[in-house]
């Protein structure tokens, strides 16, 4: 270890100013005897009472040799006292000598002529008790070897934090040899502003004496290493003599850099498998393609990305329409989404939109290969691959894109498009963790957006089935005017059961039918459809609204799994009389001229399918203007309120005052129903007019 041997700034000159005595004398405690030169004791030191157990008054003027050594030592003492008075050549080594109690102990013996200003001469001895001098040997010498060879980098610096002593661990870590570091300032050395928090934490430690453990780890680079950062662990130690004087601090300095990192790596592996987690609840929440794909785009940026880009084949959404065979791809874009305002957005292609992609484009390998693609600093020759045309990669690169990455979305062991990942402002490349993960959403998000296409492509089947099942108005009909709506249930879940009917029967009568078969998809549909069949069939025969009720329950009871509620009217003109019947249905309303809406009262009845409950046919006039409103469940019923503050919100909605059918039905849907309801809507209003036969 090396140290300055003057003053603190290492010049080597005296201090100037009185300095403490050291207290390593002290510890050792060196008696100091002087004999004359017949060997008698003249001078005794308090030390030498405390080592020899005699005091000044029974020491002085008494023979050294009988005093202190034991009888079969004196030919040698004798000797070598002479030698010493003789050629003035000091003598030493460990010695017994007999103490007063009688005991004998080994001290630790320096021999030397002296000469006074008369010419005579005296011997000179200093002794210390030689297991304490053994002890300090020890933990000197301990102490040096620790401090040389230790792969901890030791400093000691004094109360004005100047450097007095390095070892060369700390000349290493820091490159800067030790004597460059003595009596310089710790902070000319640390330059770095974040080497404050260690200078003030050194200053604390000198002035409380609590010592600083593995309590500040620094990063940073030094010349030793300029090109990677390190991480030290510090420790901070105040140095005290025996009698409690300050010395300054002890600095202890451990490369940590392997567990730093290790602890870094160990952070970002928690943050992907966060991230992956956290997609796997975020992505695929509905199924759409659309909302899968904006999912998929929020949950990785900007926690990977700065900007990022969801594209599909469009050959993936329309099977009808071939991949095509140029090597070129059509691509659909699906969602954008960036970090921060950026111009980049302008190099992408905006949802909705479709795009064709040269076969050396980066997104048509992506999907071609169906591998992962990284680019981790992407140059001009790499944007001209990743944008679509020349002026978008003048884009990315006016907008500082200098990472990119491609996942392909796969499902079932289809490509159906791509996760586009690119960083601008964030300075760090793209790496293989970075890839690793993307590819590990994408592939989630593109089973997610299959599921979604599939189910789409069925819904829309189903819903193509139902639309073409439900009715048009007749043109005319005796004594009504009629508006009806039908809205599916929201894309997420598939098309219902729900239907309406508009019969014309004999006599200037008409039937007013509408009903929900329970149940979702294509084979509810076609049940509604046979259902809806029957029912006109029925209604031919001029059968009361209770017998054909009877009928269609006895058909809905032969179809395996399905049931379904239904409400039958029968208006009657000449009569200007309702006959109805309900067969679990919910209650229609009935809206007469100057009166408030009301549902009517009437016997529920048992669902269609259930069989063996009778059904019954209720009849009520109609004066001209009043409305009957039937409808089917999805448009008043919801988890999160009751049944009956549902109808009452629909009775409050009736008796507004825009009596106009049409706004009306709109009225009723926009109110009461929300665009996320997981259930399909039937909605007829009929409204009464002046009836003439002849008309």
């Amino acid at each position: 270890m090396s140290a300055a041997d003057g003053r603190p700034d290492g010049t080597g000159r005296p201090e100037e100013r009185p300095s403490q005595p050291s207290a390593l004398l002290d510890l050792l405690g060196v008696a100091a005897v002087l004999l004359d030169d017949e060997g008698r004791i003249v001078l005794w030191s308090p030390q030498a009472e405390d080592l020899y157990g005699y005091t000044a008054e029974e020491a002085l003027g008494q023979y050294a040799a009988p005093l202190l050594i034991h009888e079969e030592h004196w030919n040698l003492v004798i000797g070598k006292f002479a030698e010493v008075m003789e050629t003035g050549q000091s003598w030493g080594g460990t010695f017994p000598v007999r103490h007063k109690d009688g005991t004998t102990r080994l001290v630790e013996l320096r021999n030397m002529r002296l000469l006074d200003d008369r010419g005579d001469f005296y011997a000179l001895g200093l002794a210390t008790d030689s297991s304490t001098l053994r002890e300090v040997e020890r933990d000197v010498a301990l102490s040096a070897r620790l401090v040389s060879q230790s792969p901890i980098g030791l400093a000691m610096l004094d109360t004005d934090l100047r450097y007095v002593a390095v070892n060369p661990a700390l000349e290493r870590m820091h490159g800067i040899p030790a004597e460059e570091h003595l009596g310089r300032h710790y902070r000319e050395i640390m330059k770095s502003a974040k080497f404050e928090v260690p200078e003030a934490a050194m200053r604390q430690v000198l002035e409380t004496g609590i010592p600083m453990v593995d309590q500040s780890t620094i990063v940073g680079r030094t010349p030793a290493d300029p090109d990677h950062k390190h991480a030290w662990s510090i420790s901070l130690y105040r140095l005290e003599d025996p009698q409690g004087r300050v010395l300054g601090v002890a600095d202890l300095v451990v490369d940590v850099t392997d567990r730093y990192q290790a602890a870094i790596e160990a952070a970002e592996a928690r943050r992907r498998l966060a991230l992956i987690a956290d997609g796997s609840a975020r992505i695929g929440t509905t199924l759409e393609v659309g909302q899968t794909a904006r999912e998929l785009a929020e949950v990785t940026v900007p926690e990977i990305a700065d900007l990022v880009t969801v594209d599909v084949l469009d050959s993936a959404l329309d099977e009808h329409r071939p991949a095509s065979r140029d090597g070129t791809a059509l691509f659909r874009a699906l969602a954008v989404k960036a970090a921060y305002p950026t111009e980049a957005i302008l190099a992408t292609d905006p949802p909705g939109d479709i795009a064709t992609y040269d076969a050396d484009r980066l997104a048509t390998q992506c999907v071609r290969t169906g591998r992962p693609i990284l680019i981790s600093r992407a140059q001009d020759s790499d944007l001209a691959r990743i944008a679509r045309d020349a002026a978008a990669a003048a884009v990315l690169a006016r907008a500082g894109v200098h990472s990119y990455m491609l996942a392909p979305l796969t499902a079932r062991g289809r490509i159906l498009g791509f996760l586009g990942l690119s960083r601008a402002r964030n300075p760090l490349p793209f790496d293989e963790d970075d890839l690793a993960l993307a590819a590990e959403l994408a592939s989630r998000a593109g089973v997610c957006i299959d599921n979604a296409r599939s189910h789409q492509s069925v819904r829309n089947a189903a819903e193509t089935l139902q639309r073409s099942l439900l009715p048009d108005h007749p043109p005319r009909l005796p004594g009504l005017r009629i508006a009806s709506r039908y809205r599916p249930a929201l894309a997420t879940y598939e098309i219902g059961g729900d239907w309406y009917d508009v019969l014309p029967l004999e006599d200037d009568k008409t039937a007013l039918v509408v009903g929900d078969v329970m149940g979702s998809g294509i084979d509810a549909a076609a049940t509604m459809g046979r259902l809806r069949t029957a029912t006109s069939a029925f209604a031919d025969l001029d059968l009361e609204p209770a017998q054909v009720l009877q009928h269609l329950d006895k058909i809905t009871a032969g179809l395996e799994h399905y049931i379904a509620t239904c409400v039958y009217a029968v208006y009657d003109p000449h009569r200007a009389e309702c006959r109805i019947a309900t067969a679990g249905h919910l209650p229609p309303a009935l809206v007469r001229s100057g009166k408030p809406a009301e549902l009517l009262d009437l016997p529920t009845g048992t669902p269609l399918g259930v069989g063996g409950v009778p059904f019954v046919t209720t009849a009520f006039d109609l004066g001209p203007g009043d409305q009957l409103v039937l409808y089917t469940d999805g448009l008043v019923e919801t988890r999160h309120h009751a049944i009956d503050e549902r109808l009452a919100t629909l009775l409050r909605l009736l008796d507004a005052p825009d009596r106009s059918l049409e706004g009306t039905c709109d009225r009723l849907l926009s109110e009461l129903r929300r665009p996320d309801d997981p259930d399909d809507v039937a909605l007829l209003i009929a409204r009464t007019q002046a009836f003439t036969p002849d008309a």
